[in-house]
């Protein structure tokens, strides 16, 4: 099965763990958006706020909650959790990828001080420096740099562009100017973890930064030197944090967010969009200090107020 791409609507959901309301033996042989199905598609919806784009579809069947009242325009997959239901539906359509196993670009520059697992996907022109250890099933997408002192586990991802174990942010002030503090540490990251494109992870000053077991990084993220970051987080863009903090586990950051330097973060805690966390969080939950977006009065007016409530 692995290499069909047109299944019947029973054969989803199987596979998805979901319930046929309409015909089983309908065929599909893509994945598309509520607007640009065709005839053949299964489509999904997830989020209700679309569901009234369902009436001009094409669309021979849709992945719906298992709590959506459904009509007799569609044939449907009802699961418990369509989200994951889609996310195994996008793998059966993946179109095969370019990246075989084994392979190792001609361009690539590997150090002979490092160890390289025979079963590895190392794209053009990536850099992989002195001391490195890269286990089996570890794909290293083209452009990245894996500078010194890197550990990556098996079933990782990188993706292009990447620079892992670059130096951390270390400098001593003197009366000459800033002297640059050696990182003698290093990098290890865990398996089935995924990095985005252009992202940037320091190795440690003294002791190892560590990104742990199934952790998943969005594009242009930077992570500072020393940094413990818990196993299952998840990371949106453009997010930064700074150095020695440590994280627990199924930690998760909303784009544009930062963490402060020296923090401790416990386990199961979720930071919205645009938060700055400055302060150790010990209990879990949810924190934003997001402020919506106004009018250039409004928040002036808002700002002013704000400033009256300290006194």
């Amino acid at each position: 099965m692995s290499n069909q791409k047109s299944f019947k609507l029973e054969e989803l959901a199987k596979l998805t763990d979901s319930l046929v309301i309409g015909d089983p033996e309908c065929v599909v042989d893509n994945l598309s958006t509520i607007s640009s199905a065709s005839e053949s598609s299964i489509t999904f919806l997830t989020n209700s706020k679309y569901s009234g784009n369902l009436k001009n579809s094409k669309a021979c069947a849709v992945l719906v909650d298992e709590h959506y009242k459904e009509d007799k325009n569609f044939n449907y997959l009802k699961s418990k959790d369509p989200y994951l239901a889609y996310a195994t539906l996008s793998k059966l359509f993946k179109e095969e990828s370019n990246n075989t196993f084994p392979f190792v670009d001609k361009s690539a520059v590997i150090s002979e001080n490092s160890v390289i697992s025979k079963n590895v996907y190392i794209g053009p022109h990536v850099y992989i420096g002195p001391n490195c250890v890269i286990e089996d099933n570890v794909t290293i997408n083209a452009n990245c740099s894996i500078v010194e002192n890197v550990s990556i586990s098996s079933n990782t991802t990188i993706h292009y562009g990447s620079v892992l174990g670059s130096d951390g942010f270390g400098f001593a002030p003197s009366k000459n100017g800033y002297v640059k503090i050696e990182q003698l540490g290093g990098l290890k990251i865990g398996k089935n973890v995924e990095i985005g494109a252009n992202c940037s992870i320091d190795r440690g000053a003294l002791d190892d930064t560590e990104i742990h077991d199934g952790v998943i990084l969005d594009n242009l993220i930077h992570i500072a030197h020393n940094v413990v970051l818990g196993e299952n987080s998840a990371i949106a863009a453009s997010c930064a944090i700074a150095g020695s903090t440590k994280i627990g586990k199924n930690f998760q950051m909303g784009g544009l967010s930062g963490v402060l330097g020296h923090l401790e973060i416990c386990d199961d805690v979720t930071v919205g969009a645009h938060t700055l966390i400055t302060k150790n969080i010990s209990k879990p939950g949810n924190y934003i200090g997001i402020m919506p977006a106004q009018d250039h009065k409004d928040w002036a007016k808002t700002a002013t107020l704000i400033k009256k409530l300290d006194k």
